[in-house]
């Protein structure tokens, strides 16, 4: 499979398509270990959670931030 037959999917089909593959890599061994700063990263908001320190923002905020976000990328193409 291609970008181009991928493109041609609709959404659901793609969805479908990413959770099979997804599902496909949880039924077997890692082959790839992560690596020793993603541990680092996911031990430090483990910590700010549990000092009070975290801060979360909403679906809605997140989705507005990558909506800038890819714009501010456009733009500057």
């Amino acid at each position: 499979m291609n970008t181009l037959e991928i493109e041609k999917m609709s959404t659901i089909e793609r969805l479908k398509a990413m959770e099979a593959l997804w599902d496909s890599f949880m039924e077997e061994e890692s082959e790839i270990d992560s690596p020793e700063w993603h541990r680092d990263i996911i031990e430090e908001r483990k910590r700010k959670i549990e000092n009070g320190k975290a801060e979360f923002i909403s679906l809605e905020e997140l989705r507005a931030s990558r909506k800038s976000c890819v714009s501010l990328n456009f733009h500057s193409l």
